[in-house]
């Protein structure tokens, strides 16, 4: 009997572990609803420099914090289902090329876009570079999620420019930062101090 309800009780283990936050809204409630994320934020932020909210933010954006999110399909004749629209995937809807090049520079071989901590450090790894090719600092929740979305060559030839739609969701990573930002700042020493567990 022991061996059939194992794998069930490792499976809502696992089930727990990758859900959604409760507060997506809030960023102290999804530290302290998950404070390995937490942890990997903070290592994120030693090893790259960006500050939590910002990638935090443009993560809230690309997938609502779903660890296997995946862009839409095209539908053949408007009905029929015939692939997706990208090869994104995970909570950081990292392309299949992009994540490559993480993995071989920085990521190694073993790192899932499934994983928030190799996810939310693929982020990291993206800013750093959008700073260093475009000069797009990392506080700047704007431009780093037009980077994100429109590469390093698109963003430098300002394709977003034909995209006004592209920059009011750019505008509304920049807002959600800002709040992130305030709302961490607010919560940060209790973190740092594991103050939730009390």
């Amino acid at each position: 009997m022991l061996r059939l309800t194992m794998p069930a009780l490792l499976l809502a283990v696992a089930g727990c572990a990758t859900k959604p936050p409760a507060n997506p809204e809030n960023l102290c409630e999804i530290f302290r609803e998950k404070p390995k994320w937490h942890e990997a934020a903070l290592k994120m932020q030693a090893r790259w420099g960006a500050p939590v909210q910002v990638p935090m933010a443009m993560m809230y954006q690309e997938s609502s914090f779903k660890h296997d999110a995946l862009p839409p399909r095209y539908y053949f004749l408007g009905f029929i289902p015939w692939g997706r629209v990208s090869t994104a995937y995970g909570y950081a809807q990292a392309k299949d090329e992009t994540w490559a090049d993480y993995k071989r520079e920085a990521g190694g071989w073993g790192a899932a876009r499934d994983d928030f901590a190799d996810a939310l450090d693929f982020m990291g790894w993206y800013m750093q570079k959008s700073q260093r090719v475009n000069g797009t600092s990392k506080w700047d929740a704007y431009g780093q999620y037009l980077n994100y979305h429109e590469g390093w060559g698109g963003y430098r030839n300002r394709s977003y420019d034909a995209k006004p739609w592209l920059k009011n969701v750019s505008q509304k990573v920049q807002a959600r930062a800002s709040v992130f930002g305030a709302q961490y700042r607010s919560c940060e020493q209790e973190l740092a101090r594991g103050g939730w567990f009390w």
